[in-house]
């Protein structure tokens, strides 16, 4: 959970500093990017984790 949050945080200061910087998008592109496999990332080991209990 602390890796995924600390990749949310890094995401979000990449998009600022795309944003504000003029001549950086490529940073807003890398930020959306890391945002969306770290979503992407945390849904799949979320679901592998439902996956193994099994009901009585």
């Amino acid at each position: 959970m602390a890796l995924f949050l600390f990749l949310v945080i890094v995401a979000m200061a990449l998009g600022i500093i795309g944003t504000v910087v003029h001549g950086l998008g490529y940073l807003l592109v890398i930020g959306v990017v890391l945002f969306v496999a770290d979503v992407i990332f945390s849904l799949l080991s979320w679901s592998r984790r439902t996956r193994r209990r099994r009901l009585r």
